[in-house]
């Protein structure tokens, strides 16, 4: 809670865009956990579900009855093969084709299990998949976007704990806003934004929420989302195909810290999407870049009470009312035990 009246804006320096920070709109900014823990019980094995081992997809497909992680390619992909015949280019109707393709990453087989519930090593897992599925796609698209959506309130239609990778030839609209930052900014300083931005936060310390060794995990100086983070390479590595087995151990824990500490906030499974900005796989040099996630979730003060960017936000810009520090330090202090193993 801050007593000051005075409302202040800050710069995300990866995209340029600023955030409207009102810490005094909000007197009572954090209320605690004041509902009952949600304990939803879903089943290890659901047989209508289309993501469960053994069961029948679309297109007249079957899983079959895997038992780690599993990954296919989306039934419904947003991304074609095929190209367009562009519109004649103008200041005013340019068009490119948009050639790609997409893959689903089953997390694991059990139907009941978001990422906090499974183990280290089944985490560990996952990591291994997306190493291996950035791997192979870097060698043929520019842009590799690994993402999750977790929860029907950011549009996730199945509960099984799955993610997405999308991979393409242009630059998404996110990713070459970093690029061109990134690259300015090491143009100007010899290093790396992120790496820069880890060390100040790591000797600031009242955004950290959790770190290890190898990544640091903190609410960004620049948040918009209430418990936005950013997860980041301490070792100023630009992309998976970069991560070392110590460094993909490391990850595999502060995953399970994090999205645990996020859970334990409400007492709920705590929706978000998250993704990772890997380095564009063509680029010759990469020393600007540095591996990092970010995670958007939408809760504000209760399992029920969500952020919805509406009005200003959409018109004008980002806006929040509890401070990153505040945010940090409530997910700083929940406890890194999952609530359903109490």
């Amino acid at each position: 809670m801050s007593s000051n009246p005075a409302a202040f804006r800050r710069r995300n320096p990866l995209t340029g865009e600023w955030v409207l920070v009102s810490p005094h709109r909000n007197n009572r900014p954090w209320s605690g956990a004041t509902e009952e823990p949600s304990k939803v019980e879903l089943p290890a094995y659901e047989s209508n579900c289309p993501l469960c081992p053994g069961n029948a997809r679309a297109n007249d497909t079957s899983n079959p009855n895997y038992e780690s992680t599993f990954v296919f390619k989306n039934d419904f992909a947003a991304l074609t093969e095929h190209e367009i015949e562009p519109v004649d280019a103008s200041d005013l109707f340019q068009e490119q084709s948009a050639v790609g393709e997409a893959r689903v990453i089953c997390f694991s087989p059990e139907h009941n299990k978001t990422l906090p519930q499974l183990t280290e090593q089944e985490l560990l897992s996952v990591v291994n998949t997306w190493q291996r599925e950035y791997s192979e796609l870097s060698e043929i698209y520019n842009c590799v976007q690994i993402f999750e959506n977790k929860g029907e309130v950011m549009g996730c239609s199945q509960p099984h704990p799955h993610g997405q990778i999308w991979a393409h030839q242009h630059l998404a609209t996110e990713v070459e806003k970093e690029e061109l930052s990134q690259k300015a900014y090491f143009d100007d300083h010899s290093s790396a934004l992120l790496s820069d931005y880890v060390a100040a936060e790591t000797k600031d310390a009242s955004r950290t929420v959790c770190e290890n060794d190898h990544w640091l995990v903190v609410v960004p100086f620049w948040a918009k989302w209430p418990f936005e983070t950013l997860l980041v390479s301490k070792d100023g590595i630009a992309d998976f195909i970069a991560l070392n087995q110590a460094q993909k151990l490391a990850l595999a824990s502060i995953l399970k810290e994090l999205t645990t500490r996020y859970d334990n906030v409400f007492n709920t499974s705590f929706p978000y999407s998250m993704g990772w900005h890997n380095a564009p796989s063509t680029l010759e040099d990469k020393s600007h870049w540095v591996l990092h996630a970010h995670f958007y979730p939408p809760l504000l003060r209760s399992a029920t009470i969500k952020k919805h960017m509406v009005g200003y936000e959409m018109l004008g810009e980002s806006q929040r009312d509890l401070t990153p520090e505040l945010a940090a330090k409530i997910l700083r202090e929940v406890s890194s035990t999952h609530y359903l193993e109490n």
